[in-house]
């Protein structure tokens, strides 16, 4: 819906989110699949953060980290993939301007927050791999505090300042939004005005230093964290030391190759429908592989999930 403003303006007050229409005979297919990957992303990250606090062993500060990894992902695909769900359903798929701002909001805050703990957990395998004899020291629980909310308030600035920039501009008269939720490109292309190019830039330069910040420090952490393991003199030990940091760097390669594609991929001839599923890679596959990946490649918390599994379905044995 737009409302006349005069001057030949007009003031969107809906959008409309065409999403997977390019796709109407796959869209049942599409809503059955994102459902199962959905609950399995739900109940995988509800699995870890109960383990975790039901077992005292892992009251450490990197898992303490996996937890708040695990609850920002919830709240990350609760903010996009619910809508999604139901607009695969639904012949209907308007949202309110205030909503579509919301969901910028809230997908940014925490897909940021992702990213910022995915760089503080790698600063703790740099501190315990590389300074051992610190570890209380520099992780203690007030500083794994400080971190962990140092993230979500960086999240939320992040959220803050792309949401405010882009529904500062005005939107003159095309409400369609080519994706399924309120991402930035798609309503860029919707707003006028003369600062629009201006307001891109900048929210695209926010975006990606925030997230090279982030990739560079992963890697500063760990090209230290390699030097230190190659000093090593057993294979064991230099076995021991690397499987405490395979997880996570499996899902910081998993998380910054499919932003790469995203944010850094060239500009040329696009598609409603390329673009739809390239977006699917970051609202849903990539939430969907991170309790897999640290459930299985993370050997301790595997075997105490499997522990606490086996003590539910055979109490009598444990």
């Amino acid at each position: 819906m737009a409302v006349m403003l005069g001057l030949n303006y007009t003031f969107v007050s809906e959008f409309i989110l065409i999403g997977f229409s390019t796709f109407p005979h796959l869209q049942l297919m599409f809503f059955l699949l994102f459902l199962l990957m959905y609950l399995f992303t739900l109940l995988g990250n509800l699995l870890i953060m109960t383990t975790i606090w039901s077992e005292h062993s892992l009251h450490t500060p990197m898992y303490l980290f996996l937890c708040a990894l695990s609850i920002s992902e919830i709240f990350y695909t609760f903010a996009i993939i619910p809508r999604m769900l139901a607009d695969l359903l639904s012949t209907l798929h308007s949202i309110a301007f205030l909503a579509c701002a919301s969901q910028m909001f809230f997908s940014f805050t925490f897909g940021f927050t992702h990213s910022f703990l995915l760089t503080v957990m790698g600063y703790d395998r740099y501190v315990a791999i590389c300074h051992p004899l610190r570890y209380n020291v520099l992780m203690s629980p007030r500083g794994c505090a400080c971190l962990v909310a140092w993230s979500w308030v960086g999240g939320s600035f992040m959220g803050t300042v792309v949401t405010t920039a882009i529904f500062n501009l005005t939107f003159c008269g095309p409400n369609e939004i080519h994706h399924f939720f309120c991402h930035v490109p798609p309503l860029l292309k919707l707003a006028c005005g003369e600062n629009v190019l201006e307001v891109a830039k900048g929210v695209g330069i926010v975006c990606i230093t925030a997230l090279l910040g982030c990739f560079l420090l992963i890697l500063l952490s760990y090209t230290f964290i390699v030097v230190t393991i190659l000093k090593i003199p057993s294979a064991e030990g230099r076995h021991k030391a690397f499987s405490t940091c395979a997880s996570h760097l499996t899902v910081v390669v998993v998380h910054y190759g499919f932003a790469s594609v995203i944010y850094l991929k060239p500009k040329g001839p696009k598609s409603l429908g390329g673009d739809t599923l390239m977006g699917i890679t970051y609202t849903v596959l990539t939430p969907f592989l991170s309790p897999i990946i640290f459930s299985l490649r993370n050997k301790e918390l595997k075997i105490t999930m499997k522990k606490a599994f086996l003590n539910k379905l055979f109490p009598q044995n444990s």
